[in-house]
């Protein structure tokens, strides 16, 4: 494969976009809507547990129906309602004019935004096996992995070996930088630790306990494994068209 420049590539992928880039360069509303998805509010409303965008059992047997369930309602709804508190401590801050527990609240909306949106994307990344998720990226996103990485394969094992390689609980990324130009693969600890700012989040996958102790057990390379079976590269790729829109 000929070698192309960071800023070479990235007019390579937009005309390689062709009507999809167009049309939502077209609309940037729009793809503010599309991006912020269900559950964001404004300011002023609490924020509310998203929909999933299918059912507890769909991703069997990779992910089984009660570890989803009880992800979904318990962890992610646990996340949703400390986001609303740590908000509102905030207002209460900004009603008051006390701000000496700002550390604390910091701390709060941090942990818990972080927990809700990275569950919000899990969800979304990913789709039931041959119903939209495994196999691998097309497109333009294919053609920026293969330049970032080599060959997929190659990305396949860097991201699964972040995956499994986290300490404690968190997360493995793959996100897009506007400024660097360029895919990056990031370890999250916890929520919100060993995050780069500003970079675009693509592809996410929750290697927390939680997310696969009842069918794994402490084999989180397992889970790691079987997780590809579920991928939606479908909604990767509708992420990364719209991230190298970022300061256009």
């Amino acid at each position: 494969m000929a070698d192309i420049t960071r800023r070479g590539f990235i007019g390579t992928t937009a005309l390689a976009a062709g009507g999809l880039l167009i049309e939502v360069a077209a609309d940037r509303t729009n793809v503010i809507a599309q991006t912020t998805k269900p559950g964001l509010p404004p300011p002023t409303e609490e924020y509310q547990l998203p929909p999933l965008p299918y059912a507890y059992d769909a991703l069997e047997p990779h992910i089984d129906t009660t570890t989803l369930k009880i992800h979904y309602t318990r962890h992610h709804a646990g996340y949703t309602k400390g986001l609303n508190t740590a908000i509102g401590m905030s207002a209460t801050m900004h009603k008051t004019g006390d701000y000496s527990a700002i550390q604390q609240v910091s701390r709060l909306l941090a942990f818990h935004m972080g927990g809700y949106l990275n569950h919000m994307l899990y969800w979304q990344n990913m789709a039931p096996a041959g119903k939209g998720g495994g196999g691998t990226p097309k497109g333009v996103l294919a053609k920026a992995i293969n330049n970032a990485f080599g060959r997929f394969d190659t990305f396949k094992h860097h991201f699964s070996a972040a995956a499994k390689s986290v300490e404690g609980n968190g997360w493995a990324l793959l996100a897009w930088h506007p400024v660097a130009e360029r895919l990056i693969i990031l370890t999250i600890g916890n929520h919100q630790d060993l995050v780069v700012a500003g970079a675009a989040p693509l592809l996410i996958l929750d290697v927390w306990e939680h997310a696969y102790y009842l069918s794994y057990q402490n084999r989180r390379a397992d889970y790691v494994d079987a997780w590809w079976h579920v991928v939606n590269w479908g909604d990767v790729a509708v992420r990364f068209e719209k991230a190298l829109l970022i300061g256009k």
